[in-house]
């Protein structure tokens, strides 16, 4: 039997039916806050992400699926071609090619898969989903304003709460600019130097290629030495401090909770200023459930006009695993209003009635005459209709139908005018 590649998996009814509640919700909040879809290919050239993300992340050095295109035209053929392993790249991709900018402010989502080959665990996956946003634009459109972090930090503070998801917490940090940075990796580097030869494999390597990741490290032994070293919040600029005291300022004037984590640092190399994430008990040690920054200077780096802007990744496969507790899926799952079951030769009469009725913008069932009416009566009670309608020659002629509530058995009759109303009505 062929199964779903390792680290892949098929999601099924009804928990797809939290899925799409999740997605529903997020698509709600995002137009309240005036962000428009955008929908990126799934694979782009290799280079965009080498240049975006970082040769040295471990997502480029070692996670991403890449091959080589063996297309038809010549200029396709030896051209390295990758699966996203992340959405913002190819959003600025986007908003350079298309010159988006010209628009002014950007604040635009997508929501769909993407695909990194790292070792599955417990809501990891190496074809996984995300609901991504980002505002992005020229400089003249405020798009290096802290109002517009605050605005990110807050609309998802809002999603969250609309989504059911109770005491998430916020964690902020500032990494500061490049510039700010060099000061810091060398006072890190030199930190490191005499204790780094303690610490795990992945953190020797980063020491060298990228000092600021070793705050990424979760291998337990490792956080006593991580503790000793000097944090990004001692180097940090004047412009730096300023901007991110304002992003504060504003979360606290709007209620939102957070708090600062000064060891806090995204593993992607375009991250500037704000850094942060939102995290739930539910996941356990693993627990974020989204995270984002800033990144200023992204656009410059792909060859495009300066183009500030800050945005976030949601991993939908954990949040959806930090709701399945209080929300099951059968209680966001609409089933039913109503199955409509043919006696014997009345299948076209069924299906003309269910049309008619699913143009009310009703769930319907449709049954078939070759069930016995016992059997009918058993499918409807299976798929968690709420009413079973009877259609027989009788009902036809009379233009009017028994409906039968399946909870109570109590049964009413109803001229055809007027069952769509009396089932919208009465769905509960």
């Amino acid at each position: 039997m062929i199964k779903a590649v390792r680290g892949t998996r098929d999601l099924l009814p009804p928990d797809t039916a939290l899925w799409n509640f999740v997605e529903a919700t997020a698509r709600d909040v995002f137009r309240a806050y005036n962000f428009q879809e955008i929908r990126t290919p799934i694979f782009e050239v290799t280079e965009l992400f080498a240049r975006g993300v970082g040769e040295e992340t471990d997502i480029v050095a070692k996670e991403m699926y890449t091959w080589e295109d063996r297309g038809r035209a010549e200029s396709d053929r030896g051209q390295s071609l990758t699966l996203r392993p992340e959405a913002t790249a190819g959003i600025v991709r986007a908003y350079i090619e298309h010159k988006l900018g010209d628009r002014g402010l950007n604040k635009l989502y997508c929501i769909g898969p993407m695909f990194r080959r790292e070792r599955p665990q417990k809501g990891r996956y190496r074809q996984f989903y995300q609901i991504d946003a980002e505002i992005i634009g020229p400089p003249s459109a405020g798009s290096e304003s802290p109002a517009r972090d605050a605005e990110v930090l807050e609309m998802l503070a809002t999603l969250l709460d609309r989504l059911g998801i109770t005491n998430w917490n916020l964690q902020l940090n500032s990494v500061g600019t490049p510039t700010d940075r060099v000061q810091f990796n060398e006072a890190l580097r030199a930190a490191l130097q005499p204790v780094v030869g303690q610490m795990c494999a992945d953190c020797q390597r980063r020491a060298v290629t990228n000092p600021l990741r070793v705050f990424d490290c979760k291998v337990p032994e490792d956080q006593s030495v991580i503790e000793t070293l000097p944090r990004i919040t001692q180097f940090l600029g004047e412009d730096s401090r300023k901007h991110f005291e304002a992003v504060q300022a504003i979360l606290a004037k709007v209620g939102v909770p957070f708090s600062l984590n000064d060891r806090l640092v995204r593993g992607l190399d375009y991250y500037t200023r704000t850094a942060f994430e939102f995290t739930h008990g539910a996941l356990g040690a693993q627990n974020a459930i989204l995270g984002g920054g800033r990144y200023d200077g992204l656009s410059d780096a792909l060859g495009g006009p300066a183009a500030p802007g800050i945005g976030f990744a949601i991993g939908e496969d954990r949040l959806v695993m930090s709701l399945q507790e209080k929300t099951p899926a059968e209680s966001v799952l609409r089933k039913p209003d109503v199955y409509v079951a043919p006696m014997a030769g009345m299948n076209g009469d069924a299906a003309r009635l269910a049309r008619e009725l699913r143009r009310h913008e009703l769930v319907v069932e449709l049954g078939d005459d070759a069930f016995r009416l016992k059997k009918s009566f058993e499918a409807a009670t299976k798929v968690g209709a709420k009413y079973i309608l009877i259609v027989g020659e009788n009902e036809v002629k009379a233009d009017a139908f028994a409906l039968k509530n399946l909870a109570t058995g109590e049964q009413v009759s109803i001229v055809r005018a007027n069952l769509a109303a009396w089932l919208r009505s009465n769905r509960g």
